[in-house]
């Protein structure tokens, strides 16, 4: 397997702009796919903006600004991935949109490439078996925003190779991040148990218990948490919320995680968070 020096990002959101500004920081070329030139150039105008912001700060010199950008580029054309050695996937958490991706990158990229997901609960085998190396492909689930949180979970399918697990494992912690590995379960570490947290918070707003605004302040002031189970919600997005407890439960048919039906009911009417400027709160 040869080193990882050009790192492919499939995916124009926030996410993707976020994994590609990680990875050219810590100095690896990198290319971003959009489906449209406007959302590639999109990625690219975000991370710029952000680096600039960070220079009229004092937290970055210009000079790292300039080589930081110099090392993205963007396009349309998912052939333009062709040479890289690591692809990171950041698109809809839609299981059949994604394997049809892993299928296409599969006959694109040279065959001894890394192909990863950053799905946050879908099971990784699924994607591996759309392609023909299954040995190679693996979970890379970064944290939003990329760049600020510390922690990657490296994601093994039954299918992945040792080889391609300590690579993806390197590749983490080349990016200045703390890397834990997981078997390939719905969930994995972190969502599987944050989520019947958040669920249940809605379930004890439903019943009575107490109020958004009290329950998320006993949360952040007795556990130390940074924000409470519903600001957490609208940052995540209360659709993504729904479509993580959904599969999880249907793994695990854990009662836990049959979301609430408030949550179903908000998805339907567009109420999604802060994406929407409306969730649980108004923003």
């Amino acid at each position: 397997m040869t080193d990882i020096k050009t790192v492919g990002v499939v995916g124009s959101g926030i996410m993707g702009a976020g994994l590609a500004e990680v990875a050219a920081r810590s100095e690896f070329n990198v290319v971003v796919r959009s489906r449209t030139q406007a959302g590639a150039d999109s990625v690219l105008a975000r991370i710029d903006k952000g680096l600039t912001k960070q220079v009229s700060r004092d937290r970055l010199s210009e000079e790292d600004r300039v080589s930081i950008l110099g090392r993205i580029s963007v396009t349309d054309d998912l052939n333009q991935l062709a040479e890289c050695d690591l692809v990171i996937e950041s698109v809809i958490e839609d299981m059949d949109i994604k394997r049809e991706l892993f299928a296409q990158l599969d006959r694109i990229i040279q065959p001894d490439a890394i192909l990863a997901t950053n799905t946050s609960t879908l099971a990784v085998v699924d994607l591996a078996v759309a392609t023909e190396r299954t040995d190679k492909v693996c979970g890379i689930h970064f944290f939003n925003p990329a760049p600020m949180m510390k922690l990657v979970e490296v994601i093994a399918p039954i299918t992945a190779s040792e080889e391609t697990i300590s690579a993806a494992l390197k590749f983490a912690g080349d990016c200045g991040k703390d890397a834990v590995q997981v078997e390939d379960r719905a969930g994995f570490i972190v969502n599987a148990l944050l989520f019947p947290y958040l669920n249940n918070a809605v379930r004890m707003w439903e019943q009575g218990t107490a109020s958004m605004d009290d329950i998320d302040t006993a949360m952040q002031g007795g556990c130390n948490f940074p924000m409470g189970p519903f600001a957490l919600l609208d940052l995540v997005g209360l659709d993504t919320s729904l479509a993580i407890l959904d599969a999880l439960h249907d793994e695990f048919r854990d009662p836990n995680y049959a979301a609430a039906p408030v949550l179903r009911r908000m998805v339907a009417a567009g109420h999604l968070g802060r994406k929407t400027k409306q969730g649980f709160r108004s923003y």
